[in-house]
């Protein structure tokens, strides 16, 4: 049984267990020899948790091509919040990216699109099209505002944990989900904890969502975990917040790496160190 078990975060919908399993496993163990860890996993220890069919629409028989998707497919409320918020995030450590203001963040059409023209020209978000942005707004809402969603993503990480799981590792949405479902089970023996790009600190959209269950509040404690470790990119937009102790503690070991690039990379983030000691040091001394 897994002895580490990664989940991923938004946009993997065309994506498979295997096809992670591919891209992650290398790099994890790749970041281990980075550390000097002692042992390298065997392909077998590690599973990757897959989550993003449930965001896939059926296929259909081809007959009214869809129209593309636009600024007025955003919907108020948290998929604009969200957009807006990465819209600053984007502007604080990017150059070419105007920043919002005060008349800008107006939750209108006018100013989605201004978002989105202004998200186009950022390097984060370079050759993502407006589709896939709106796309991946729509994963997060949701995830954090559908129960049924929320519900059967859990379930598929309950699957994979096991009693022989000692890490695990979230990127992206996917630290939320690790988050929300150590706390759910307190009976497991995982001690070590990975986030990786998280957005886990940003208030009221994510971490005041947080459901934690058993009477658990977000920032307790996730579970078992006696070490938790959060890297994040100074360029990642969706890493909004990169410390997350103010909000978790003292006990959150927080890192600031250099992805190049390509700051919100899974793989990237997995052959850094930071990431390879946390994994070793959870499989080994945990």
């Amino acid at each position: 049984m897994a002895r580490v078990v990664c989940i991923h975060g938004i946009g993997q919908q065309h994506a498979g267990e295997r096809t992670l399993h591919a891209a992650w496993y290398p790099a994890l163990t790749d970041g281990m020899v980075r550390a000097g860890a002692p042992s390298v996993l065997g392909s077998e220890d590690v599973r990757c948790v897959f989550y993003g069919d449930l965001f896939r629409p059926p296929g259909r028989t081809l007959a009214v091509q869809d129209p593309p998707l636009d600024a007025s497919d955003v919907t108020d409320g948290f998929e604009t919040e969200l957009l807006l918020a990465l819209w600053t995030e984007a502007a604080r450590t990017d150059d070419a990216v105007v920043p919002p203001d005060a008349r800008t963040l107006a939750r209108t059409p006018r100013g989605v699109q201004r978002a989105l023209n202004a998200l186009s020209r950022s390097r984060f978000f370079a050759g993502v099209a407006m589709r896939g942005v709106i796309l991946d707004l729509r994963q997060v809402r949701a995830y954090l505002c559908d129960p049924a969603v929320q519900e059967a993503v859990q379930q598929r990480v309950a699957a994979a944990v096991s009693e022989d799981t000692r890490v695990v590792v979230g990127h992206s949405l996917g630290s939320v989900v690790a988050y929300e479902a150590l706390c759910a089970h307190p009976e497991w023996q995982v001690s070590a904890l990975l986030t990786l790009g998280s957005p886990l600190g940003v208030r009221n959209l994510v971490y005041d969502r947080l459901r934690v269950g058993g009477g658990a509040e977000p920032g307790d404690r996730p579970g078992n975990v006696d070490r938790w470790t959060n890297i994040a990119d100074e360029g990642d937009v969706v890493a909004l917040v990169k410390d997350l102790r103010p909000l978790f503690g003292s006990r959150v070991d927080s890192h600031l790496v250099h992805n190049g690039a390509r700051a919100h990379d899974a793989a990237r983030y997995l052959t850094t160190a930071e990431a390879g000691r946390t994994v070793a040091d959870g499989c080994f001394l945990g």
